[in-house]
C-alpha cells in the first residue's frame, strides 16, 4: 500500500488539522498549496505563507502549484459570463472539481508518486460494495457539512480522496489544533467566497469586468417601477437594495439580460413548484431510469425539502438533465446555483439550476 498522501493546504485550521491528523495516523504527508490568485484571503498570499509555516513546523515537504491561469478561465471568466447573462453562478463546486481536486490528483500521481489526496472539507466518503460505487455523505457536523459543494466530484476523485475531518465537529478540530500546537489553531474562519474577501463585495468584483448599463425595473405586466445600473447587480429572490417604493415587499423574480430588465413581483410570484437542472452529476448511485424521491437543497444554507427527481433526455450542450418537482413550493430558485439531492446522509446527485423562460 502506498502510504503517501498529498494534503491540500489553504493555510487555515481545517486543512492544518487534516494534515496533522493523517501524519499521526502514520501517513507520509506532503503539503500542497494551489496558488489561485493574488491578494489576501485563505486561497492566496497569506494562505501560502501560513501553509509553508505549517509544513515547516511539522517537518513535511511543501509544494506550491501555480493554477492562476486555470482559476482565471474556469472561475473568474465563468462568473463574469454568468452574471452578464443574468444568472448567479455558484463557483465553489466548479472550482472544487476543475481547479482543486483534479489538478491535485494529477500532480500527486505524476509528480509525487502518491495515489491519495486529502483536504480539510467536512464530508465523508465510503465505498458501497453492493453497488461498487463510492458514496459521498454528509459530515457528522451538520453545521459545517460541505458535501453540497462537492456534488460534482466523480468516482475517480472520490476513490483517491480522504476527508479526515468528516467524522468530527468544528470545535473538536479547534481543540485538536490547540493540542498539537498548530499556529493556525485560533485563525479566524473564512466566511466568504475568496473573490469577495479580496474585492470586498461581489458587486465590486463584477464592476471591474462588466460596464454599468442602465435599464428598467419592471413588474410582471411590464410597468416601469424604477431603474438599475446593471442586471449583474441583482439575483433571483433579492429583496433589499431594489430602490423601488411599493405598497408590499417586492422581490427579484426574473433577470432579462437581453432586454436589460430586472423583473420584480410579490413573494408568491417568487415561488416555484418545479424547475429543471442541467449538468447533472450522479454521485453515489448510477443514473436512474425512473423518477426517485429524495430531499433537495437548492442553496447551501437551505433546509432539505422533499422532491421528486425526474430524469430527462440528456442534451449535447447541457449534459445530463432532470426535472425537480417539489413537495411544496420553493422560494427564490436561482439559475446558476446548485440543486443537490440526498437520501438521508448520502448525496445522490446534483447539478446547476436552469433559467426558466423570462417574462414579461
Amino acid at each position: 500500500m502506498n502510504s503517501k498522501v498529498v494534503v491540500g493546504l489553504s493555510g487555515g485550521v481545517d486543512s492544518s488539522v487534516a494534515a496533522a491528523s493523517l501524519r499521526r495516523q502514520g501517513y507520509d504527508v506532503i503539503g500542497l498549496t494551489l496558488w489561485l490568485m493574488k491578494g489576501k484571503g485563505q486561497c492566496c498570499s497569506e494562505g501560502l505563507v501560513d501553509a509553508a509555516q505549517l509544513c515547516d513546523e511539522m517537518g513535511i515537504p511543501h509544494h506550491v502549484v501555480d493554477t492562476r491561469d486555470l482559476f482565471q478561465t474556469q472561475i473568474v471568466d465563468y462568473l463574469v459570463s454568468g452574471y452578464a447573462q443574468g444568472i448567479t453562478p455558484l463557483p465553489c463546486s466548479q472550482c472544487n472539481r476543475t481547479v482543486k481536486f483534479s489538478p491535485m490528483i494529477r500532480y500527486a500521481r505524476q509528480e509525487l508518486g502518491a495515489d491519495k489526496i486529502a483536504t480539510g472539507h467536512y464530508a465523508r466518503i465510503r465505498f458501497n460494495s453492493a453497488t461498487q460505487r463510492y458514496q459521498l455523505c454528509r459530515a457528522v457536523d451538520r453545521h459545517k457539512d460541505q458535501s453540497y459543494f462537492l456534488y460534482d466530484l466523480d468516482q475517480d476523485i472520490l476513490a483517491a480522496t480522504l476527508f479526515p475531518l468528516g467524522e468530527q465537529t468544528k470545535p473538536e478540530t479547534r481543540r485538536m489544533a490547540a493540542e498539537l500546537g498548530l499556529h493556525t489553531a485560533e485563525k479566524p474562519e473564512s466566511q466568504d467566497l475568496c473573490l469577495i474577501e479580496v474585492h470586498g463585495s461581489m458587486q465590486t468584483f463584477l464592476d471591474q469586468y462588466i460596464q454599468p448599463r442602465q435599464g428598467e425595473i419592471v413588474d410582471r405586466q411590464g410597468n416601469i417601477l424604477g431603474h438599475h445600473e446593471g442586471v449583474h447587480h441583482y439575483t433571483i429572490g433579492q429583496r433589499k437594495g431594489l430602490g423601488v417604493a411599493a405598497a408590499q415587499p417586492l422581490y427579484v423574480i426574473g433577470l432579462d439580460a437581453v432586454m436589460n430588465r430586472v423583473i420584480v413581483g410579490d413573494r408568491n410570484s417568487a415561488q416555484q413548484t418545479e424547475c429543471t437542472v442541467q449538468r447533472v452529476n450522479w454521485v453515489s448511485i448510477a443514473e436512474p431510469n425512473a423518477p426517485i424521491h429524495a430531499e433537495v437543497q437548492v442553496r447551501y444554507r437551505s433546509q432539505p425539502v422533499g422532491v421528486t427527481v425526474v430524469p430527462l433526455v440528456a442534451d449535447a450542450s447541457l449534459g445530463a438533465r432532470v426535472k425537480l418537482i417539489f413537495d411544496e413550493p420553493q422560494f427564490g430558485i436561482t439559475p446558476g446555483q446548485a440543486a443537490v439531492w440526498y437520501d438521508g446522509e448520502v448525496l445522490l446527485g446534483g447539478g446547476i439550476l436552469e433559467r426558466p423562460p423570462v417574462s414579461p
